[in-house]
């Protein structure tokens, strides 16, 4: 089978312009694209992209509003090597924390919410890689 790669996914959001705010001006991504009011288009460090597709325009392919609960099962995931920093430099841009950094048994992580409710996730390390117990699904 030919290898295929993922280069990001797209958020519906209820203003992009409000979204670009926040990850952009709070975050720090870089706007990679715009054409506000219908759609923008972020870039993080590595080169992965968030689209951010307004409700309006996606309600046009038949989409329909999710529900808070639904957003915030949907996780934008990030990594860092010093998590603790980026929390105190993201704390000063003004993102507020569901979960500030904290250890689970497969990482340490923490969790703030976008405009629309969508958790954003900040894991220290990079996923996919074990230690201790832990180890790869075979």
């Amino acid at each position: 089978m030919p290898t295929f790669r993922s280069e990001g996914l797209s958020l519906t959001v209820d203003d992009v312009d409000r979204s670009v705010a926040f990850y952009v001006g709070k975050l720090g991504l870089e706007l990679a694209y715009i054409a506000s009011p219908a759609f923008a288009m972020v870039r993080n460090s590595d080169g992965g992209l968030i689209g951010l597709l307004s409700l309006a325009e996606a309600r046009k392919e038949g989409v329909a509003a999710a529900a808070p609960e639904q957003r915030r099962g949907v996780h934008v995931e990030f990594t860092t090597d010093d998590l603790d920093g980026l929390h105190a430099e993201l704390l000063s841009a003004g993102v507020e924390f569901a979960e500030p950094p904290h250890d689970e048994p497969w990482e340490r992580a923490m969790t703030a919410h976008d405009p629309d409710g969508y958790s954003v996730e900040f894991a220290q390390g990079r996923r996919g890689t074990f230690t201790g117990s832990h180890r790869p699904a075979d």
